[in-house]
């Protein structure tokens, strides 16, 4: 017996994402409405929650939304994507070891430009 689809606002209240936030997903094709409501609301099957949990958790590590779907799409057709999401943790951890070094760059410049400052001329308080 096949669970009943559910409403947009339901997929938003079981995965704690705004109706809006799950528009825009399905908008983007990264999840599928099963159908429409007699009221025109999107109906969507209930796996689609667990999809929606995988990406917000990509989401986090700022998975492109390309990269996303084509992951979905693999793990949807059955296929292991193990390598594929390995991949981009990888090239996440990659982006983010960048980021850190111009961080420490900039923050040793700030502390330079803060330790050669002299003071405007003016009487200092004490």
């Amino acid at each position: 017996m096949e669970a009943p689809a559910l409403r947009i606002g339901q997929v938003a209240k079981a995965t704690g994402l705004p109706v809006k936030t799950v528009r825009f997903y399905s908008d983007e094709g990264l999840i599928h409405a099963v159908g429409r409501s007699q009221g025109g609301y999107r109906l969507f099957d209930p796996a689609v929650v667990a999809e929606l949990s995988l990406i917000r958790a990509l989401r986090a590590l700022d998975v492109p939304l390309p990269e996303l779907k084509r992951i979905l799409d693999v793990r949807r057709a059955g296929h292991c994507n193990c390598s594929a999401l390995k991949s981009s943790i990888q090239t996440r951890i990659e982006s983010i070891d960048q980021r850190l070094a111009e961080l420490v760059a900039m923050k040793a410049e700030l502390a330079q430009l803060l330790s050669s400052w002299q003071e405007c001329g003016g009487i200092k308080e004490p």
